[in-house]
């Protein structure tokens, strides 16, 4: 990674903008998982351990670039408040004279969150005025959103044209941990994709095919290259217009792209249907494949087992349903004994099954971002990293080094 990080400026006594992640799942109101909160602390203290102050921005759901209470960030300055034990202020909007009089005159030791940014169209259309009015509430951004990193909205990229723009230490764990996957892994290397469509994810396998040793494909996308292979595959979810694509990759992974040789059918798309496991290119007619099989369980661990870096994006099958969660829990669980392993967990369906098989402090690294994952995994480059500063923009002194502080706020993750 050679964007610079929160810990190689110097932000004492300085308002730091922090762009976190903390578009968290509600349920009528109230938090339903608080994730994406503990993970924006650890550069939230470090700003506060520094006598500096935490302004703090970021979107929740979609409101459609217009004020809407169902998606107000109330709910997430309280909890986040109970995990600082500070006070957190809320502003009423994420600009405007309120706003700058918060950032101005909050007391030292507190935090400031802003109203959610996209109640303004202007944060996903990048404007240049909205952006300088976020940043003239602060002396510093640090971008800590991988989540967002992906998309070039005014404040993952418009504010870096008025700021000394930094990573925080979410950020670059995440970028350290993908990057050194994709750029010098240690071997083998193996990718284990799931998910729905192969559409989806076609640029990754492009992409991986020529950097893993082998690529495990799993889910209703290995519908799609069965069907390729020839294989009948019933009523299972198929893209017939990627039919030609999976031939291609297919041909282009070569021994390289392993299949499922047995997989779960049912007889409806339902958790009461009839089941059975089959040979994968012995589905029943009007039968549907919605799991991968115990021998493919069996094969797949086999690869894994000498593994040195694994990296596993999306569900084996229909896990959400009882009968059909069988595949992607053993992958859970394989991944988890691999001692001598790194092993990175993306997409927010695979790291629910990780949470889920009650493994996911034995992974590695459980990546925050969904949609930033795959393109990072596809090789493109992410706006929200892209536009950070790669020279040093606070000259850092040896005496105003963290003497491990910051360490210690990686370490938390």
């Amino acid at each position: 990674m050679n964007a610079q990080t929160i810990a190689d400026i110097q932000i004492a006594g300085k308002r730091v903008l922090i762009r976190a992640d903390l578009n968290v799942p509600l349920d009528k109101g109230k938090l339903s998982d608080d994730t994406r909160i503990v993970a924006a602390l650890p550069t939230i203290r470090y700003v506060l351990a520094y006598g500096a102050t935490p302004i703090v921005c970021s979107h929740l759901g979609r409101p459609k670039g217009k004020p809407d209470p169902k998606y107000t960030l109330k709910p997430v300055a309280e909890r986040l408040a109970e995990l600082l034990g500070c006070r957190v202020y809320m502003t009423p909007d994420c600009i405007g004279p309120e706003a700058e009089r918060l950032a101005a005159t909050i007391p030292r030791g507190d935090v400031l969150l802003l109203e959610n940014l996209r109640f303004h169209a202007e944060e996903e259309a990048n404007d240049p005025k909205f952006a300088q009015a976020l940043a003239s509430l602060a002396d510093v951004y640090v971008n800590d959103a991988f989540g967002s990193a992906h998309r070039a909205h005014a404040s993952t990229v418009g504010v870096t044209a008025y700021l000394p723009a930094v990573a925080g230490f979410l950020m670059e764990k995440e970028l350290m941990f993908l990057g050194q996957a994709l750029a010098s892994p240690s071997r083998p290397f193996v990718a284990v994709l799931g998910g729905a469509k192969v559409s989806d994810k076609i640029d990754v396998i492009d992409n991986l095919l020529a950097k893993v040793d082998w690529l495990l494909i799993g889910g209703g996308m290995a519908n799609t290259f069965l069907k390729a292979q020839g294989y009948e595959v019933g009523e299972s979810l198929v893209e017939s217009d990627k039919i030609d694509v999976a031939r291609r990759l297919l041909r282009d992974g070569g021994h390289k792209l392993i299949l499922p040789v047995d997989v779960v059918v049912a007889d409806s798309f339902d958790e009461k249907a009839q089941t059975c496991t089959v040979s994968a290119d012995a589905v029943p007619v009007g039968w549907r494949i919605l799991d991968i099989g115990p021998q493919t369980v069996e094969l797949f661990s086999q690869y894994l087992g000498n593994a040195r870096t694994v990296v596993w994006n999306g569900p084996m099958g229909v896990f959400e349903m009882e009968p059909f969660s069988t595949g992607t829990f053993a992958m859970a669980r394989v991944l988890a004994h691999l001692d001598d392993a790194t092993t990175i967990v993306g997409g927010g369906d695979s790291a629910s099954a990780v949470e889920r098989a009650g493994v996911a402090e034995r992974i590695s690294h459980i990546s925050t971002g969904g949609g930033a994952s795959l393109e990072f995994l596809e090789g493109k480059e992410l706006p929200g990293v892209a536009c950070l500063d790669t020279q040093n923009v606070g000259a850092v002194t040896e005496d105003m080094k963290p003497c491990g502080f910051a360490e210690s706020m990686r370490q938390r993750f």
